[in-house]
């Protein structure tokens, strides 16, 4: 007589559903540690996105300046609010995988019975969570001194989830990638910091020649900024249903490329 071999318990679980603890553990743990330097990793970005606030209002003039009829300072928060979003998002996913592959303990993450699909959806929340949080906080602080009306709830709740998601699964590759911190300061200071300077942060493209208005159109930064100014001051510089799709169309595609990675432990079993 054959004896029948039964699986773990783990896998008998894991048919036909996702592993929710496992899942919701992963997610923990991300939320947790950044949460424990919350001081490092919440406030010390929207201190500097608020300074950035002071200097452009104060030290600039910003305070006397309209447009398009609108205070200055109306049209500068939803940029400066989305900026420290895509950097703090990015920030969280790649440094904790990167993080953990020089200290070593990344066959934590692998050995777990999560799928490829769970462990990207886990990192990625993290990012989107810490990057939701520090928006939170360096709006509330600026109440006070600048008139913030939300015209489009759904649209501004759509890109700046879009752009926190975007960013932690570049994130997420980038901290696959690199082997060490200089890598990933590289694409820091050269990729992430340039697209979200150059994206209409503290301008509006409309201002720029027309070649440059046509190349800030290939930055995916400028969609999500354009995106949340518009749920904010009612005023875009371009089309926000195509605004939606592009948003949509790269997180499906670095979404994908994540799970890939995941998938075949690219520089991560090594």
């Amino acid at each position: 007589m054959h004896q029948t071999v039964k699986p773990p318990a783990y896998a008998v679980r894991r048919i036909g559903r996702i592993n929710w603890i496992g899942l919701w553990t992963l997610y923990s743990k991300e939320v947790q540690r950044f949460m424990k330097v919350g001081l490092q990793t919440v406030m010390a970005p929207a201190i500097t996105t608020i300074l950035f606030f002071a200097i452009f209002m104060v030290a600039l003039g910003g305070g006397h300046r309209t447009f398009q009829g609108m205070p200055f300072g109306e049209f500068l928060v939803p940029g400066l609010v989305m900026m420290a979003i895509v950097q703090n998002s990015f920030a969280n996913t790649s440094s904790s995988l990167l993080i953990a592959k020089v200290q070593g303990n990344i066959v934590d993450l692998l050995m777990p019975p999560l799928s490829a699909g769970e462990m990207t959806f886990a990192f990625a929340m993290g990012g989107v969570t810490r990057g939701l949080l520090v928006a939170v906080v360096v709006v509330l602080p600026l109440l006070p001194f600048v008139h913030v009306v939300l015209h489009h709830p759904f649209i501004a709740v759509y890109y700046a989830v879009s752009a926190s998601l975007l960013l932690s699964l570049v994130g997420v590759l980038g901290g696959v990638w690199s082997t060490k911190f200089d890598h990933l300061a590289a694409v820091t200071n050269f990729v992430i910091m340039p697209l979200s300077f150059l994206s209409g942060t503290f301008y509006s493209i409309d201002r720029l020649p027309p070649v440059w208005q046509t190349v800030s159109h290939f930055n995916p930064f400028f969609y999500a900024i354009d995106g949340l100014r518009y749920a904010f001051i009612d005023i875009a510089d371009s089309a926000i249903p195509l605004g939606m799709v592009v948003m949509l169309g790269l997180n499906v595609t670095l979404y994908a490329a994540c799970y890939w990675v995941f998938r075949r432990g690219y520089r991560l079993k090594d």
